[in-house]
């Protein structure tokens, strides 16, 4: 029988060995069916033929401080550089992926002083010195015959776009923080406005009281308890006042600023957008607009390209490498034909026993897998869910502002009422306290169901994508380069 014979039958048997122990791990995640997450219900006449949010959205606010304030953060905000460094880092990776798989080859050169001991010199006299000049050549390539070097540089190019997807989704959340924060200084505004109000009706109830027990209408306890109120309404607009100054810090640390930069902005202006409708294509649609539903599914994909590469490490793979230079003990014969050397040859390597580690790696790069996938379920159910709380709130809000409103006009007309009836000497001292305490907090509520309003307005914005779509997001730069 030849020789290569039983050779061929070990080599068989090796392989057998060493592919079997990938046997039995596997994964257990399932990607999610939007279609089996049923929102009809929830949707029925929410859904109108209305156009997804523009890049832009924010200008619907109607505000120009707002825009201009939102194209300066999304230039200098450390936020998107932060976002930013980790895209390049993600870059970087597929470059090296990619350079993984190619070719390799490095030069050497050096020279050697030496002087032999006593006992390794074969004369016995020791002493003796020499000088070993050497350049070389080496290099070597790993045959991809699984394509296990390939998977590794897709995983890696995938996780490079979910990075450039989530710039993208660092963008628009920046945006959505910025505009809600404006949103707050305005409402901390009216509220200020509100207890300067307050602070001069409670003056002025406080001077009525003054001339009533002056005529002796009313106790000087009622004139003490009026003086309370203005002490406390007085509180209240120091309170008010400096709401607004943390308003304006947020959004100078927003921007990437120190304090003094919120001390320049002027009054928000900003107006609640129209009603708003959910487009016809939301449940279809939502996964190539929300970023955080792109990268997401991205991660998916590497992740099931770390499985591919940690499977191919249990099968046999071939190394060539290539060796030749000139190595001399005497400098004028370093590039002669007698100091020339070169060495090439495969190498065949196959895992045969390692102690569990390779088992150990393809569960870990299941085990991501299933994460990948549990997270990207997560993110799409919120992502409904948002949604159409989003829209519930909204038109919720629209109900309660009209309401509220005639809430306080009521109030505010009854007061007028109470005052005049308390100035005249034929209201009673309670009447007055409680309409205006009635009104006020009809204010309060109406100026912070506005407020609510334009802030579920930029919630809906995000949890519509903002303007982003997947088919227009530029191929990440790695990806150009590593093909």
């Amino acid at each position: 029988m030849p020789i290569r014979t039983p050779l061929t039958f070990v080599f068989a048997a090796l392989t057998l060995v060493g592919c079997a122990s990938s046997r039995g791990l596997h994964t257990e995640g399932e990607l999610l069916d939007p279609a089996s997450l049923h929102a009809e219900q929830t949707f029925a006449g929410q859904l109108s033929a209305a156009t997804w949010p523009r890049v832009d959205w924010w200008r619907s606010l109607g505000d120009p401080q707002l825009n201009a304030l939102i194209d300066q953060a999304l230039r200098t905000s450390p936020d998107l550089q932060v976002a930013d460094a980790r895209a390049r880092q993600a870059s970087a990776a597929v470059l090296a992926a990619d350079a993984a798989r190619q070719p390799q080859l490095g030069g050497n050169a050096g020279i050697t002083r030496s002087r032999l001991a006593k006992v390794d010199d074969p004369t016995g006299q020791g002493r003796r010195y020499s000088t070993l000049r050497e350049l070389s050549v080496d290099g070597g390539y790993r045959f991809d015959l699984w394509g296990g070097e390939r998977a590794a540089w897709e995983a890696a190019l995938g996780r490079a776009r979910a990075s450039e997807v989530d710039r993208q989704g660092a963008r628009l959340t920046l945006a959505a923080n910025l505009a809600r924060a404006y949103n707050l200084l305005g409402q901390s505004f009216a509220q200020q406005d509100i207890a300067e109000q307050d602070l001069k009706r409670s003056r002025d109830m406080l001077d009525l009281a003054q001339r009533r027990v002056d005529a002796g209408i009313d106790s000087p306890y009622q004139l003490q308890q009026t003086q309370s109120i203005e002490a406390a309404a007085e509180a209240a607009l120091t309170d008010a006042r400096q709401q607004v100054a943390s308003a304006r810090i947020r959004l100078a640390v927003l921007l990437g600023e120190g304090p003094d930069r919120g001390q320049t902005l002027s009054r928000p202006t900003l107006i609640a957008p129209e009603r708003a409708q959910l487009p016809e294509q939301l449940p279809a649609q939502l996964l190539g607009r929300r970023p955080d539903l792109v990268a997401a599914r991205w991660r998916v994909e590497a992740a099931s390209r770390d499985i591919e590469a940690a499977r191919t490490a249990f099968y046999p793979n071939l190394d060539l490498t290539l060796s030749a230079g000139s190595r001399s003990m005497l400098g004028d014969a370093l590039l002669g034909a007698p100091s020339r050397f070169f060495s090439v040859g495969p190498a065949l390597s196959l895992p045969i026993f390692d102690g569990g580690r390779l088992r150990a790696e393809l569960a870990g790069r299941n085990a991501d897998y299933d994460l990948a996938v549990a997270r990207y379920n997560q993110t799409l159910v919120n992502a409904l869910g948002d949604a159409a709380d989003d829209i519930t709130r909204l038109r919720a809000l629209d109900t309660q502002i009209d309401q509220q409103r005639r809430a306080r006009d009521i109030a505010q007309n009854t007061y007028d009422i109470a005052m005049q009836r308390y100035g005249d000497g034929i209201g009673s001292y309670l009447d007055a306290l409680t309409v205006e305490q009635q009104l006020l907090q009809a204010e309060r509520q109406l100026a912070a169901l506005n407020a609510e309003r334009i802030d579920a307005a930029v919630l809906l914005m995000q949890t519509l994508g903002g303007g982003f779509s997947a088919a227009e997001l530029p191929e990440p730069l790695a990806a150009t380069n590593a093909r």
